[in-house]
């Protein structure tokens, strides 16, 4: 099992650069369509924190978030917090993770995900307006339309779920520091994952 962990990790892992974008800088405005085909404005959270986090249920970077628990969990959290959670699949059709409307709440259901919402990105349009490069990809908002964090989910490189429990996540610190009114630090890592399967 482990070999095969290995092989993935090996087959999927892009540590690219981290973003583009600017923390501290309004991220791209947005209207993009969730999983039951309706509008999500981006411009319409103002003055709550926002969570975007780029996902594909064929990643193994992914699949060890969630069978870990830390990623539901932390959607829970942010959820009782006020924070809204925008899970974006940016999987072209045809490609890894690619998922419809309908298909979306089964993978909920199968995976106990607890976004706000989940977006679907068939174009990669919204993902590459954040210059999402893999799965996942997190980037956190403030209350005042900035963006405060952009990078990786933790920091460890790894597809064990036990890995997920130990590492210092980084999506955690930064609403705690929000929360608690502190500098967001780290504010900007490197993403680690599977690329994201644009067209």
């Amino acid at each position: 099992m482990k070999r095969l962990a290995l092989f993935f990790a090996t087959l999927c892992a892009s540590p690219f650069p981290a973003q583009a974008i600017d923390v501290g800088a309004p991220p791209p405005a947005f209207v993009a369509q969730d999983a039951a085909g309706r509008p999500v404005a981006l411009a319409q959270l103002r003055g709550k924190t926002v969570v975007l986090e780029w996902t594909n249920s064929g990643c193994p970077f992914v699949g060890h978030m969630y069978g870990s628990g830390v990623m539901q969990r932390l959607q829970r959290q942010a959820a009782a917090e006020g924070v809204v959670w925008l899970t974006v699949i940016s999987s072209a059709p045809g490609r890894q993770g690619y998922l419809t409307g309908p298909s979306v709440a089964a993978w909920k259901k199968s995976v106990g995900a607890e976004p706000a919402d989940v977006i679907l990105d068939p174009s990669g349009a919204l993902g590459r307006a954040f210059d999402a490069l893999t799965t996942p990809d997190m980037f956190v908002i403030d209350r005042q339309g900035r963006l405060v964090y952009s990078g990786a989910i933790d920091d460890k490189v790894s597809t064990d779920p036990a890995d997920a429990k130990a590492a210092h996540n980084y999506v955690a610190m930064a609403l705690a520091d929000l929360s608690g009114g502190r500098p967001i630090n780290p504010s900007r890592t490197k993403s680690y994952g599977c690329s994201v399967k644009y067209q």
